[in-house]
Order: structure tokens, then C-alpha cells, then sequence
């Protein structure tokens, strides 16, 4: 039996001529059929069109284009703006000199019933809350004031300033100088506490243990009150910000001045005057002026003395 074989040009002519086609007869086949007629319905497609349709796979199509790496995107030189050295350096200088949790200089340049307005040489200008000029005079326009950098800008733009912090940390800074020094500072004792006493040190309050007041035992503590004495600062802490003075250290290095040169004074079988510090039951300690002596009960009196309280008193 000898096999027919139909071209594409021969099986459209035939549709297009109205060919019957055989059926099939299964549920399947019906279904293909209807689909199949539903196709035909439409235009056939032309040879044409396959023939005009272009071969992506081809090499050829790649011909002209270009490859770029990843890296050479990284390598695309920008354009900058040329800017004059003179205002690179000013621009820099300005934001090396000022940071902030710093004092710098400001220049007043407004005010109003609230707030103090300052130049510091910065992008915007700061501000002082005027309340913390109560009790002093009030900065006049174009007066020059320390001030402390609080923030550089809030939440509304603005920068805060403070004249109190730049007052506590100038005395901070001091305090800090001074202890590496070994020196002393000058401070009134401004009210009691527990355990001690509340000095005032330039506008920082330190403390004053009651033990440190004196080398002698205080009796009355109310009687330091409002006193300016000298101290030497025995601790500071920074984290906390704590100082912790002493007057009894001062005392001490000049009773021992005192001592020295008194024993180069004093001889044996020398007469001389001193004042009683402190009785007990065997005799009194008396302060020769940077010495203790003690004077035994039995050389109080040529008479018996049954206690020394009986002959002396402080």
C-alpha cells in the first residue's frame, strides 16, 4: 500500500475548498474535533508570516553589542563642583571648632521674653532660655558670653545653649586642674547634711565629711555654717561628678610646719605656754602650738588631785 504525503500549501487548500474531514468518535476525539473546527473558523495563518519571523537563537543577532562588567560601573568618574580652598578651610574650621557638650564664645544678637538669641559662628543661630539669667543682669546686644553647647540642633532646628553649664563646667574644669595640681580651693559651707557638710566651690557643690572639718573633735557643727574656709580636694569623680573635700588635710600640713619649727625652738627645761585640747582621767593634753604634750595628773598640783578636770577646763 503506497503512503500519501500532503505539503501545508496542500492541506490549506484543501480546508479552504471545504474537504470534509473524518470525525472521531470518541468523547475525546469530539471534544478535539470542536476545538480543531473552532480554529479553522479563524483566518489561516499565512506561510508568510513564519517565514518573515526572525531566528533569536541566531549568533548573528549579538553583532555591535557590548558586555559591561559590574566592576566598570564602580569606575564612572563623577563630576564635582570646584571649591575655592579659602572656603573648604573656613567650612571645615567651623565644624572642627564646634561640637557639641562644649563652652564656646557667642555674640548676643536679639532677644525676647523668653529666650536669648546667640551668634556662635554656626549655621543657625542658639539659643539661651532667659530664665537662667534670673538674679543677674541680662546680656545687652552684642555682648560676649561663654556658653555651653548643649545641642547642635533640637527637634525644631534650633541650637540650645546654656550660660549655667558653661558657669559648672569652667568650675569642673578648674577642680580637675587643680587636684592634678595638689593645690586648694576656697568654698563656703552653705548648709549640713548627713555625715557632713554642703560646700559651694564656684557654683559646684562638694561635700565636707563632719570627720574632715577639723583635727580636733567639733562639738558644734552649726557654728561652720556660712564660713569660708580653704580645702584640699582629696577625691573627685568624674562618672558621678562628686567632690570630696578635706580641711582637716590642710590643718595637718601646717600643724606639721608647726611642729617642725617649734622643736627647733623649744630646749628642755624651758618655760612655756599652752592650751588645754582634751582631758582624761590620767592627765590633760595641751596644744603648745603645733605639738601635743601631755601633762600627767600627778604633775598637775603639788597637792593631791583626784581627777584633772579638778585644777584645769578647756
Amino acid at each position: 500500500m503506497t503512503e500519501e504525503v500532503f505539503t501545508d500549501e496542500q492541506v490549506v487548500v484543501e480546508e479552504e475548498n471545504g474537504t470534509d474531514v473524518e470525525e472521531p468518535t470518541s468523547e475525546e476525539g469530539t471534544a478535539d474535533a470542536e476545538t480543531q473546527n473552532g480554529e479553522a473558523a479563524a483566518e489561516p495563518v499565512s506561510l508568510e508570516l513564519h517565514e518573515a519571523t526572525k531566528d533569536y537563537l541566531d549568533p548573528s543577532l549579538m553583532n555591535g553589542i557590548r558586555i559591561v562588567e559590574s566592576s566598570e560601573l564602580f569606575d564612572v568618574e563623577e563630576t564635582e563642583t570646584p571649591v575655592a580652598e579659602e572656603e573648604m578651610d573656613k567650612y571645615i574650621e567651623t565644624f572642627s571648632d564646634i561640637a557639641q557638650n562644649q563652652i564656646i564664645t557667642g555674640r548676643v544678637i536679639g532677644q525676647n521674653e523668653k529666650e536669648i538669641i546667640m551668634d556662635i559662628g554656626f549655621k543657625s543661630e542658639g539659643i539661651i532660655p532667659r530664665s537662667e539669667f534670673s538674679g543677674a543682669e541680662p546680656p545687652t546686644m552684642g555682648d560676649t558670653i561663654e556658653v555651653y553647647l548643649e545641642k547642635i540642633e533640637d527637634k525644631n532646628g534650633q541650637t540650645v545653649l546654656s550660660k549655667e553649664k558653661a558657669v559648672w563646667m569652667k568650675g569642673w574644669l578648674k577642680l580637675i586642674q587643680i587636684q592634678k595640681e595638689d593645690g586648694t580651693v576656697n568654698g563656703t559651707i552653705i548648709r549640713r547634711i548627713k555625715g557632713g557638710f554642703v560646700v559651694d566651690v564656684d557654683g559646684i557643690q562638694a561635700f565636707l565629711p563632719g570627720s574632715q572639718i577639723d583635727v580636733r573633735p567639733v562639738q558644734e557643727f552649726d557654728s561652720y555654717l556660712g564660713q569660708e574656709m580653704e580645702f584640699k580636694i582629696v577625691k573627685i569623680n568624674q562618672l558621678r561628678k562628686n567632690v570630696v573635700l578635706s580641711r582637716k588635710a590642710l590643718l595637718h600640713n601646717v600643724l606639721r610646719e608647726q611642729r617642725e619649727s617649734l622643736f627647733d625652738e623649744i630646749a628642755t627645761g624651758q618655760i612655756i605656754e599652752g592650751v588645754v585640747k582634751n582631758i582624761t582621767d590620767f592627765g590633760v593634753f595641751v596644744d603648745l602650738g603645733g605639738i601635743d604634750g601631755l601633762l600627767h595628773i600627778t604633775d598637775l598640783s603639788w597637792g593631791r588631785v583626784n581627777h584633772p578636770s579638778e585644777v584645769t577646763r578647756h
